[in-house]
């Protein structure tokens, strides 16, 4: 969260400055000029990660770059920190350990009781539609369904910050869909959620979107801005959203849905309503 003595003007200079501030339940996507700037967002991101890593062997980081999480140093504090924090991978077959799915859950759940490592993890399955899958090896799934499955891991260990490492990028798009749905009722559940992306119909599930050009954030834009801020990512050649294409010609051409959601459900029941009412005048 912002330091309470800085004032919301002076957010995006900060933004700028320092790096990004994510409030608790919020979804904040980053997405960049070109590829190598997501890399340099990886590399910010990867800092904090082996810093993470070293300090649980007790070793000191070499980075300057200072990463809190609920105002915890994660360079000096891993204990404290380790739990709350779970990574999904751009590619799944990276993260398993294990051909079956409940031997891959229940390694991440070492020291709980029996009875509770399994209803965390049936828990987990049924919030990402795998349950009827516990029992299956991993070899037989498509790659979508073995990413929903790295997703269900992490949410097993019950973290507070779930990072997304382009998760969808390697998946098709019914799989991407699928994905998408599994993102929304997170968020709707309250998990802060850290989505890095290329893609870009995946800025349209943020609450929040970090531009980024040469590796340094120049635009932070809020959901609500999206429509009317949408030439920045024009400015920046990251591809718009095709249904923020949609909604900015329609707005050109006199007709704005006053979209909340960005979603083709939520443009869907708009028009119904404006062609039952006629109100395309």
């Amino acid at each position: 969260k912002l330091p309470d003595d800085v004032a919301e003007t002076q957010r995006e200079e900060l933004v700028k400055e320092k790096g990004f501030f994510i409030l608790p339940s919020e979804l904040f996507c980053n997405v960049c000029k070109k590829a190598k700037n997501d890399e340099n967002l990886n590399e910010t991101l990867e800092k904090i990660f082996n810093n993470i890593e070293n300090s649980a062997k007790g070793a000191e980081s070499e980075d300057d770059f200072a990463g809190l999480f609920d105002d915890i140093d994660v360079n000096k504090n891993y204990n404290l920190i380790k739990d709350k924090i779970g990574i999904v991978f751009q590619n799944p077959e990276n993260q398993i350990i294990f051909n079956n799915i409940y031997d891959e859950l229940s390694f991440s759940l070492k020291g709980l009781e029996k009875s509770e490592v399994d209803e965390r993890i049936d828990w987990s399955l049924k919030q990402v539609g795998m349950y009827e899958f516990k029992e299956h090896d991993l070899y037989t799934l498509s790659l979508g369904q073995k990413q929903r499955i790295m997703i269900a891991e992490i949410l097993a260990k019950k973290p507070k910050y779930i990072i997304l490492d382009e998760p969808t990028t390697m998946i098709d798009s019914q799989g991407k869909e699928e994905i998408y749905e599994i993102i929304k009722n997170l968020k709707r559940q309250k998990y802060t959620i850290i989505c890095i992306t290329n893609l870009a119909d995946e800025i349209l599930l943020a609450d929040k979107t970090l531009i980024l050009d040469n590796g340094k954030i120049v635009h932070e834009i809020e959901k609500k801005d999206l429509l009317e801020k949408s030439y920045l990512l024009e400015k920046f050649n990251i591809r718009q959203p095709t249904l923020l294409k949609i909604l900015t010609e329609l707005k050109k051409n006199g007709i704005d849905l006053n979209a909340k959601d960005f979603s083709i459900s939520e443009l869907i029941e708009i028009l119904k309503v404006k062609i039952k009412n006629d109100k395309f005048d």
